[in-house]
């Protein structure tokens, strides 16, 4: 009896033990998929580590982009403030040379403008700037010139360009352009209208001379 039942349990043998090798195989499967999931879940904070330092660096690069922005705009303002600066003291000086004074615009209202011939063929265009009153454009063939009146003792109008060195001087019966600097007249015997009239009652009746003797006393 007990030989029958030692050769039930041989024959048994294998199989069982086929039976627990397959029962153990399923039992392994999930630990290696545990084993293979913990591995691949490291990654994780190495990459929570880098979106954690890339704000950080952009945070380090916004003040300085800043305080470039602000070096660079400081210099464009002060300049934007010298150049108004000076803009508004040139204006000032060149107001303050253009102002008359009441006798100076007195001289300017008698000025004769307009284009007048002149001798030798040339002509002297004389007009009032509109900018500035009692100044005078005076212009002609090779010059230009931006005059403004001068009192003078003997009634003469007289206007001049400081800076070209021109003078023209008006009289009742004619004009003259001269330029002090070259010691040159640029124009003689200019008339107006009204000069031409008087020039022509002069020659009517042309005044006594200071060098002629007084008639006799009757």
């Amino acid at each position: 009896m007990k030989s029958i039942i030692a050769s039930a349990l041989l024959f048994l043998a294998p199989a069982m033990a086929l039976a627990q090798t397959g029962s153990a195989q399923p039992a392994g499967k999930p630990e290696s998929k545990t084993a293979a999931a913990k591995p691949a879940a490291k990654p994780a904070p190495k990459t929570a580590a880098k979106s954690e330092v890339k704000p950080t660096k952009a945070a380090a690069k916004e003040p300085a982009a800043k305080k470039t922005a602000v070096a660079k705009v400081e210099p464009t303002s002060s300049r934007t403030q010298l150049k108004s600066a000076t803009n508004q003291v040139a204006a000032g000086i060149m107001a303050a040379e253009a102002a008359l004074s009441p006798a100076e615009l007195a001289i300017a209202e008698r000025v004769h403008t307009g284009r007048m011939p002149c001798e030798l063929g040339a002509f002297v265009t004389v007009t009032a700037d509109a900018a500035t009153p009692g100044h005078f454009h005076v212009e002609g063939k090779g010059f230009k010139y931006f005059m403004s009146p001068v009192a003078t003792t003997t009634g003469t109008v007289r206007l001049e360009d400081q800076r070209g060195g021109a003078v023209w001087l008006q009289i009742a019966n004619k004009s003259m352009l001269m330029n002090q600097k070259l010691g040159q007249r640029l124009a003689d015997e200019c008339m107006s209208a009204e000069q031409v009239v008087v020039a022509e009652a002069i020659k009517k009746n042309p005044p006594v001379s200071v060098l002629e003797p007084l008639p006799a006393a009757k």
